[in-house]
């Protein structure tokens, strides 16, 4: 799938000028090729289809007349145009006097915030034998809106079809964006564009690009590669104009910039606007909206994910800017990495988000935790800056591709077990329960670490990468401390693939607020649930609630509560149960599956010991054994008994 160029979807000519210089007779000439002896006032509109003109776009040709026309209707007209041709007649210096003292001002009168593009046209030349170009100048000098000038003749029809190409090429590959006339040099806006371009183009990142990386830059762009020859007739042309257009028989950056300026200064835009609109930019050198933010359909109950193909997009682009291959991303790599978008997508200080190493830098696990985090809970992000760092050039496809719709939850749970990669776990507990805490705990692996950040501002999400039966899952927990207790929880802080409740065992009054939770909020519901006391290197203390935390959890058929404290040797199989608990919903069923299956004894071992981790096995695994070895011996006798019964009778 090629990804269409943000063009126009058609072009709206209009024909301004004093009466009696023709406007009418070119648009006649036009259409019937030939010099109409009789001329209305006033030519009706004319549509030209798109398979007819040059540029493949369907194109409208308005006429207008001072008889017929009043004033307001003329401002509606020039509104409305994609591009004003004023006609003048060549032998009438009156006519050519009202270009600039009436029409233009007019013209950017109704325009009073961007520019519309106006070709002069001087008709008439047949009658005379010298050319009003050199008096023109002056006006396109004091009016950058004037792409071009042309000299034509209906009479004759010479350049006639080329006056209205020019006025579609005007729309269509504008000059005044990309080229300031004034300075003969490109604008500031096109540099910018065309730095980001080079930028994602130079894979190796030397600044240069090479043989290779031109032909797939010209394949992108133009669905061809670059003939030998002409790659060596365009250094030819850098060597002879620049001293440092080609350098290790690569172009430079400077040689690619003037390359660019030639293709316009020779009349080319076309080349510019092709490159340009390939990598997402519209007439005003802004990304558009459908390039940036792609439509995806997500259905309820359903979740965003990196894809097999923006994962390994991603894991490219980590390889090329981790220039001493350290798995981490010091500052200088950073900004290099995001030097093609406006901003980066996330601050550098990180830390308190994902893995980072002892500098504070990410590390390449927090980096795909940073980018499974963020098409998670902002998808439009994560398109948009896909598009920046040049994903839908590299793949040539939208970003829609990079990213994985998961299945509903509600077929996940019907099937026993969930096929996503990324889990979001809520957690959630009154404040000063040692909510933050926890979550922190789960990037973070000592207490030194931990005193860093238990002054700083809590962030809301935090993800990390975790094994789940030997498959790497990410689990992101998402911070939700309720301050007062009255306060109800939203929707959005209940839905989620896994729950965990924090109390605090020091504070008598905190299990009744997360037991409340648990019935108002998850009793009813499928979502697992794990309690979690922290601070456990305090005194644990008997809770003001009708029932203990163990207790209370026994009674709803909920994991026992787990310990944790961020002061002491904190356990990380924690994080690994929740996770557990996301991939497979209903636990305790597994439970039944695993008595009715043979299984080989060291995966029993395995699931036995994860399963009483769980809490939900004694720690004696001889009964389990036992019990397996009956199973055995019942099934065989009775393969032995249905073999006996259906063998034939010998009689």
């Amino acid at each position: 799938m090629v990804i269409k160029s943000p063009i126009k979807s058609n072009v709206r000519i209009l024909l301004l000028g004093d009466r009696g210089v023709g406007k009418t007779s070119i648009i006649l000439s036009l259409v019937s090729e030939e010099f109409p002896e009789n001329v209305p006032t006033r030519a009706e509109e004319i549509t030209i289809p798109a398979d007819v003109t040059p540029e493949q776009v369907p194109t409208n040709i308005v006429d207008y007349s001072a008889i017929d026309q009043a004033e307001d209707t003329l401002n509606n007209l020039i509104r409305g145009a994609s591009v004003v041709c004023v006609v003048y007649a060549v032998d009438n210096d009156d006519s050519i006097d009202r270009v600039s003292s009436y029409w233009l001002p007019l013209i950017k009168q109704n325009y009073p915030e961007k520019c519309c593009p106006v070709v002069l046209v001087g008709n008439k030349i047949d009658l005379v034998d010298f050319s009003t170009i050199d008096g023109i100048l002056p006006i396109m000098e004091d009016f950058p809106e004037i792409e071009t000038c042309i000299e034509c003749s209906a009479k004759t029809l010479k350049n006639i079809s080329e006056m209205f190409y020019y006025a579609q090429k005007a729309v269509l590959h504008p000059t005044s964006p990309i080229y300031s006339v004034e300075e003969s040099d490109l604008t500031e806006g096109c540099k910018m564009a065309l730095s980001r371009i080079f930028k994602i183009c130079d894979m190796d990142c030397d600044g240069l690009l090479n043989d290779t990386e031109l032909n797939n830059f010209q394949s992108r762009c133009f669905n061809a590669p670059l003939q030998p020859q002409v790659l060596d007739d365009v250094k030819a042309v850098l060597k002879k104009n620049l001293d440092d257009g080609v350098q290790n028989n690569s172009v430079t950056f400077k040689g690619f910039m003037y390359l660019h300026t030639l293709f316009i200064q020779r009349g080319r835009n076309e080349t510019t606007w092709a490159v340009l609109r390939r990598f997402g930019y519209n007439e005003s050198l802004q990304m558009t909206k459908d390039y940036l933010y792609p439509t995806l359909r997500v259905p309820s109950g359903c979740t965003t994910e990196l894809s097999h193909r923006g994962q390994h997009f991603l894991t490219h682009l980590f390889e090329r800017f981790d220039k001493d291959k350290d798995l981490s991303l010091s500052p200088t790599e950073f900004d290099e990495m995001f030097s093609t978008c406006p901003t980066p997508a996330w601050p550098p200080d990180v830390n308190g988000i994902v893995p980072t190493n002892e500098k504070g830098w990410i590390t390449f696990q927090g980096y795909l935790c940073q980018w499974a985090l963020m098409t998670l809970v902002d998808l439009p992000k994560s398109f948009e800056y896909l598009a920046y760092l040049g994903y839908n050039i590299y793949e040539n496809d939208s970003q829609v591709t990079a990213v994985q719709v998961t299945r509903e939850k509600k077929v996940d749970l019907a099937k026993k077990q969930s096929s996503r990669n990324v889990y979001q776990c809520n957690i959630i507990g009154p404040s000063g329960s040692g909510v933050s805490s926890f979550c922190k705990g789960f990037i973070k692996s000592n207490s030194e670490k931990s005193r860093k950040f238990e002054k700083s501002e809590s962030p809301s999400y935090i993800a990390n990468i975790v094994q789940v039966y030997g498959q790497e899952k990410i689990l992101v927990l998402r911070d939700i401390t309720i301050k007062s207790m009255s306060d109800p929880l939203q929707t959005h802080e209940v839905h989620c693939d896994v729950a965990c409740l924090v109390y605090d065992v020091s504070n008598p009054k905190s299990f009744e607020y997360i037991a409340r939770i648990y019935i108002k909020y998850f009793a009813e519901t499928m979502i697992p649930v794990l309690v979690v006391g922290c601070k456990n290197d305090l005194e644990e203390v008997k809770q003001d609630y009708l029932l203990q935390p163990s207790t209370f959890c026994q009674k709803y058929k909920i994991l026992p509560p787990q310990y944790f404290s961020i002061k002491s040797h904190h356990r990380k199989d924690i994080y690994v149960k929740l996770a557990t608990m996301a991939a497979f919903p209903p636990l305790r069923r597994m439970v039944h599956m695993l008595m009715l299956r043979q299984q080989p004894s060291e995966w029993l071992n395995q699931f036995c010991r994860n399963l009483r981790e769980f809490g939900m096995l004694p720690a004696d695994v001889t009964i389990w054994w036992k019990a397996g070895l009956s199973i055995a011996a019942i099934t065989a006798i009775g393969l032995i008994v249905a073999k006996v019964i259906s063998s034939p009778k010998v009689r």
